[in-house]
């Protein structure tokens, strides 16, 4: 970090920060929490709450500077926080919902906001917030506070973080408590992950570096996908939401427990069945398939960092399955698994982050380098970990009912993001998709199948 007198902090981002910086404009990379609730809200006091989310986490009271000489962005932060909630009366939300009657008014303002990119065109002449907030009037006393965050700062294990510490700060007002976040204050913006690497995990020989961007572009080519249906629209990040009760979810758990893999393994294992099976092959007709795994690298970072730490330190790891239809669940789910593990042990996550970066990249830049240039870079995404969330105490006091997080996806990424949460023992997921390269009923189809694929694993 850099002060002067007087003068806002400032750092460029980082590699992988630079990446989102270049993806997002394109629609890939908007982090979204939508949270409903039954009672009308304080406005000033959930303002001032996520003001001091901002100072307790420097990133997030940064704004985002682009320089059009060279290309680059910086973050640069001032000295005292700025977020303005902007409130949308009834009339107005219900400009937003009229479209979709059938579907739950909290999923069609998540849609909303995750369509809703305020980083499209970066202007050399302002820079522009990476935290907002928008506060949805329903009727019958529901509204809908959606932050809208830029992915460069803000990962999945952030979101949950921050998303925790705004639940602490409503339970702390209603009931007058002393707890605050000032334990997980940080005093600047800290560095991007490559400056965290540990010393010589993430070095590669050039020759070897070579080769595996080799393999990663031709790879590309021999990959399929879910069939598109229309390459030609302009795109927007849309959600189907997959939910079980608790004793599902425990059956799942348990036989995943049992068979020493990750509930990640068996939700990608699913989805590829699932898309395996929607072509309706003949027996025995083989497709391969790529999943990309993200996992949290705080606890491996020098030097370690908070679990509640915010910035963006996920790394990703692609991986490749051959499919003929027929796989049982928890033997692809196997293979899933060991396939992650044994690039997580060679430390691949860290190694082959650059790589990554510069595909993703090259992909924004050309378009033509992916199937009927549909950006997509594999059939799935999945996080190493689900998020736990626990119960919270905001239901009765505030009329908490209900919350989604996810991030879109339709710029360069997957066909579909899964970010899978267990709540109250009760799996939700949210699979995220661009449309309409493929459909609504296309993708409620897809999921669909992969619950049902998941119920048959544990009948």
């Amino acid at each position: 970090m850099s002060q002067q007198s007087g003068a806002p902090n400032s750092r460029a981002v980082g590699a992988t920060e630079l990446s989102w910086c270049r993806a997002v404009p394109g629609g890939t990379g908007i982090t979204v929490l939508a949270l409903l609730f039954s009672k009308p809200p304080d406005i000033p006091f959930l303002q001032s709450a996520l003001r001091r989310l901002q100072s307790s986490h420097p990133i997030l009271n940064s704004k985002l500077r682009f320089d059009s000489s060279s290309g680059s962005f910086s973050y640069v932060t001032p000295q005292s926080s700025h977020l303005q909630i902007r409130p949308f009366d009834p009339q107005s939300t219900a400009q937003i919902l009229q479209s979709h009657s059938s579907i739950p008014p909290l999923q069609l303002i998540l849609e909303h906001e995750l369509n809703n990119n305020s980083w499209q065109n970066p202007d050399p002449s302002s820079d522009a917030d990476l935290f907002l907030a928008s506060l949805y009037a329903l009727e019958g006393s529901l509204w809908v506070l959606a932050l809208r965050i830029h992915t460069s700062v803000c990962d999945r294990a952030a979101a949950s973080a921050l998303m925790s510490e705004l639940v602490a700060l409503m339970e702390e007002k209603e009931e007058n408590r002393a707890e605050s976040v000032k334990e997980n204050q940080e005093m600047e913006v800290s560095l991007g992950i490559e400056d965290c690497i540990p010393s010589g995990q993430g070095s590669k020989p050039f020759w070897a570096r070579g080769v595996d961007m080799l393999g990663y572009s031709l790879n590309s080519f021999r990959l399929a996908n879910l069939s598109f249906n229309d390459t030609a629209s302009p795109r927007q990040s849309r959600v189907v939401r997959m939910r079980m009760n608790a004793e599902d979810t425990g059956r799942i758990l348990s036989r995943c427990n049992s068979n020493e893999i990750k509930l990640s393994a068996a939700l990608a294992a699913a989805g590829l069945i699932s898309c395996h099976a929607s072509k309706r092959f003949p027996d025995e007709q083989w497709e391969k398939y790529a999943v990309v795994t993200l996992m949290d690298c705080r606890s491996a970072l020098d030097p370690v960092l908070s679990s509640k730490h915010i910035g963006f330190y996920h790394s990703a790891i692609l991986h490749t399955h051959d499919i003929k239809g027929g796989e049982d669940l928890w033997e692809l789910a196997k293979r899933v698994h060991s396939s992650f593990v044994n690039s997580k042990n060679k430390n691949k996550h860290f190694t082959d982050m650059a790589d990554l970066n510069f595909l993703m990249c090259k992909a924004i830049e050309n378009p033509g380098l992916t199937p009927s240039s549909s950006l997509r870079t594999s059939l799935v995404s999945v996080f190493e970990d689900p998020i736990f969330d626990p119960p919270n105490k905001l239901k009765e006091a505030l009329g908490f009912e209900d919350f989604i997080g996810c991030a879109s996806v339709h710029g360069v990424g997957p066909s579909v993001a899964a970010f899978d949460t267990i709540r109250d023992g009760e799996l939700d997921c949210a699979f995220v998709y661009p449309f309409p390269l493929f459909s609504r009923e296309q993708m409620s189809d897809f999921v669909d199948g992969i619950k049902g694929i998941l119920l048959q694993g544990i009948a």
